[in-house]
């Protein structure tokens, strides 16, 4: 059976042997939160992975702006999902497009799935479903290079900081 028609099981953390350098910011990753009613995705490129307060966790950042941040603000969990070099045109158009505008999945061809606790897409390789921990509103004076405020933020839209614990682990 082909690598991307194995199913998604759920594994253990320490089974990992992924390098988030290269999901998070060269294959991306898609951040998604809802239910089965009302969800939306966004692709994300920057984001971290680790161990804070003795937990696993995932981190990413979401601009106010964008219309996922209305749904990881209000829902407890969301998921950080991560497919295959052959969707990388579908990553593309769901960083690039509103679901405020557009049914991303429809438009895409991804597939949502509606775990108990967010939303995810049945051809992701690994998704990492996480339960909100912690947040935080990024501010320009905790930017201590100045060329990054900017470069990142000329419209001063800083971005909402997502700390998530890593409750549920999906591989393929």
């Amino acid at each position: 059976m082909p690598e991307n028609e194995k199913q998604l099981r759920q594994v253990k953390i320490d089974e990992l042997t992924m390098n988030p350098f290269q999901l998070i910011g060269s294959d991306w990753m898609l951040v998604t939160a809802g239910n089965q009613k009302h969800y939306n995705t966004m692709t994300a490129s920057w984001g971290t992975m680790g161990v804070m307060w003795g937990k696993n966790v995932a981190c990413t950042v979401i601009r106010p702006q964008r219309y996922t941040h209305e749904f990881v603000e209000n829902n407890e969990y969301f998921t950080l999902s991560f497919y295959p070099e052959e969707y990388k045109k579908a990553l593309s158009l769901c960083g690039s497009k509103s679901g405020r505008d557009v049914d991303k999945a429809a438009a895409t061809g991804l597939t949502p799935v509606f775990d108990e606790q967010a939303p995810y897409f049945s051809q992701a390789k690994l998704v990492l479903v996480c339960r909100k921990i912690y947040r935080s509103e990024m501010k320009p004076e905790g930017l201590l290079d100045p060329a990054d405020d900017a470069r990142w933020y000329p419209e001063k839209d800083y971005h909402t900081l997502y700390v998530g614990e890593i409750v549920k682990v999906l591989s393929r």
